[in-house]
């Protein structure tokens, strides 16, 4: 089974490494890591581990946090693959998609895709409606209905953080703790939105990183610039 932890580090030489060592003696194997940001002190990092069947979930928590100074900021199953190089492939998938215009074809691809970037539960493409609705151009599997919903921040133009308790969100969402993020998607009526449920929130880093490549995104699929 494997999970995946996202870790605030202290910023020191060998942490990350004690970490990795704690996990190894107690047979936890480490998948991957991404650092996703450095700073004050401290870095936040996401680390895919597999879990051995005859161990609880918890006892990642325990193991980890065993190594001074390390907070163990969130957990949670993770499935799908892995790939150190899932941004350039999706690019890379985008510029052949693009080809059949209208991009239509593009633009599911990214929601389908985006969720394995960014290790989300969904993606949708939202573009905005009158009386603060929208319509959903493409969205992945598990991503929820929009229908009804009222976006009081679209049109967008600039990318922002949706956290879990914004007022805006139905309450059945913010029972689900979703936390989202969106970037202008080539025109401020038109949106990226990413979601997981249960966490973690997405980090300003994150957000950044979603910025970059919708902007790299639109121009592929030959979308006018924000």
């Amino acid at each position: 089974m494997s999970y995946l932890l996202r870790l605030v580090v202290p910023d020191r030489p060998g942490l990350l490494g004690a970490v990795a060592t704690a996990l190894g003696t107690a047979g936890i194997d480490i998948v991957s890591v991404d650092v996703l940001e450095r700073g004050g002190g401290v870095a936040v990092d996401d680390v895919v581990v597999e879990l051995p069947r005859d161990r609880l979930p918890d006892s990642l928590i325990t193991v980890v946090q065993a190594v001074p100074g390390v907070q163990v900021e969130a957990l949670r199953p993770f499935a799908g693959p892995l790939d150190t190089h899932r941004e350039l492939d999706l690019l890379e998938a985008l510029a052949r998609a693009a080809t059949d215009p209208p991009p239509t074809l593009a633009v599911k691809l990214l929601a389908a895709e985006l969720p394995r970037v960014f290790h989300s539960g969904w993606a949708a493409v939202l573009q905005a409606a009158d009386g603060g609705g929208c319509e959903v151009l493409a969205a992945s599997d598990a991503a929820p209905t929009f229908d009804g919903v009222h976006l009081p921040w679209l049109p967008l133009s600039t990318p922002r953080l949706l956290p879990s308790e914004d007022d805006w969100l139905p309450e059945r969402w913010r029972e689900m703790a979703i936390e989202m993020m969106a970037a202008p998607f080539g025109d401020p009526g038109t949106a990226v939105v990413l979601g997981r449920s249960g966490g973690p929130a997405y980090r300003r880093s994150e957000l950044l990183r979603l910025t970059h490549l919708t902007g790299i995104a639109a121009s592929v699929a030959h979308l006018p610039p924000v």
